[in-house]
């Protein structure tokens, strides 16, 4: 219980939010939650872990429209590797206060997932929901060693598997863009 630093807790005063939650007690780490849920797009139903893509997808693309092009795959990696390290934390107090080895409203997993799978994507919207459909797809279907690495304890376990299906999706996202790329280009070519 000592591995993640103290936080001030106080009262989440929104009921409404709790009570959607079907969650017991009244205490909560404020700052965990908020970023546990990625804002509460972890309480939005059904389905909580796709509105967590979605959301991160949405922020990566506003975020992608204002950097400059070549800047874009550092800067998603550093968004990603920022989600992870504070997700870890937060992931880890959310399931101890609400009793649940891997709450669904955590989404903060997702959101470092996606944003790995969009470090070479390029900034338009349909590379962007090629690679939305990559990571729902790998997170969903777990391949090894995803399920395994569940395992892990508390946070580390909730975010690192999101991290390998993000990998996946990185993986098969970037082949699949190159592909689209490589076609056009072919047909683009003037024929003798």
């Amino acid at each position: 219980m000592s591995d993640i630093p103290d936080a001030q807790h106080d009262t989440i005063t929104r009921d409404e939010v709790l009570s959607a939650a079907h969650l017991p007690g009244v205490k909560r780490t404020r700052w965990a939650w908020i970023v546990g849920t990625f804002f509460g797009a972890g309480f939005l139903k059904p389905g909580p872990g796709t509105y967590g893509s979605v959301a991160a997808v949405i922020l990566w693309f506003v975020v992608a429209r204002h950097v400059p092009f070549h800047w874009l795959p550092l800067i998603t990696l550093a968004m990603a590797a920022a989600a992870t390290a504070i997700g870890i934390p937060a992931a880890t107090r959310v399931a101890r206060e609400s009793g649940r080895k891997d709450p669904q409203i955590v989404v903060i997993d997702e959101v470092a997932g996606q944003w790995l799978t969009l470090v070479f994507c390029l900034p338009s919207m349909p590379f962007a929901l090629l690679g939305l459909l990559c990571f729902r797809v790998f997170d969903i279907l777990k391949p090894p060693p995803v399920r395994r690495l569940e395992r892990l304890p508390e946070g580390t376990g909730i975010v690192v598997d999101d991290l390998a299906a993000g990998v996946y999706g990185l993986i098969v996202q970037t082949l699949l863009q190159q592909g689209f790329i490589i076609y056009h280009l072919i047909q683009s070519t003037p024929k003798h």
